[in-house]
């Protein structure tokens, strides 16, 4: 079994949050027949509600849910390689990180910003510099990239003008995940603007100068673009009215975000949880 720690961070989004956070968990399966996630919404949760351990969250601990997504504890989804099971738990205390005991862990995108910072946001940074002291592979996605970098002290900036865009990636370093993804879709404002000492600069696209780092040294990626937003979930994200025309148009064109998946859940080996 493999165990993933996932910020659910679009849960609010079926397709792009519960949908998403499948394509990610997905790729697992090639190694290891159980992947257990478990799921961190904080961005819901009561304010110093923090748990004291690894704890099932309760639909009374989350007072900001949102409707739009049925609340559940646990989800298990079926697939010939294997199964996902899903187990939503308390945002944990810094002192009771260990407790998680992940194999690697998965930072989601956001409708929030970093550069409109929210006090929920502080814990996800903890876990995410924890993370990297611990050397567990860790990738973060959108949102999930800047706060990464903010975390570790690079800066997160907010351009003028929203970027919904498929773009060509221009790698500025060998990587083993980035380097087999040449193409991604974009969906942003806020741009990592200065990248966290030690950090590698893998990629960039014609609009964002930083849409991918490493830390040298670290199993730890930030990637600016969406690998999980695959051609079914768009379409019918936009079924759902969760995207409208114009971003659906800009989303027509394909990209190879699911070899990423792939070769970064090829860096963690089956867990021993």
């Amino acid at each position: 079994m493999v165990r993933i720690v996932l910020f659910d961070l679009l849960v609010e989004r079926a397709e792009f949050g519960h949908g998403g956070n499948i394509e990610v968990l997905r790729p697992f399966l090639n190694n290891s027949d159980v992947v257990e996630c478990l799921l961190l919404t904080p961005q819901m949760e009561a304010e110093d509600s923090r748990a004291e351990g690894c704890f099932p969250l309760k639909e009374s601990d989350v007072p900001r849910w949102d409707d739009e997504y049925p609340f559940w504890t646990e989800h298990t989804e079926i697939f010939d390689a294997g199964k996902i099971h899903l187990r939503r738990i308390k945002m944990p205390s810094k002192d009771t990180f260990q407790e998680l005991r992940p194999d690697a862990i998965v930072c989601s995108g956001s409708r929030r910003n970093v550069s409109m910072w929210e006090p929920w946001m502080d814990g996800c940074a903890e876990l995410l510099r924890w993370a990297v002291v611990e050397n567990i592979p860790t990738l973060g996605i959108c949102f999930g990239h800047q706060l990464l970098a903010k975390a570790l002290g690079g800066d997160v900036t907010r351009a003028e003008n929203y970027t919904d865009i498929v773009s060509d990636l221009l790698h500025h370093s060998t990587d083993p995940v980035v380097g087999v993804c040449q193409v991604g879709l974009f969906t942003h404002q806020d741009h990592v603007t200065e990248l966290p000492s030690g950090a590698m600069h893998i990629s960039s696209a014609g609009h964002c100068g930083y849409a991918a780092f490493r830390l040298e040294g670290k199993q730890v990626w930030g990637v600016q673009f969406h690998p999980e937003a695959s051609r079914a979930r768009i379409e019918r994200s936009f079924r759902l009215g969760h995207i409208n025309e114009e971003e659906l148009l800009a989303f027509q064109r394909d990209h190879d975000g699911d070899a990423l998946l792939a070769a970064f859940a090829n860096q963690v080996p089956p867990g021993k949880n």
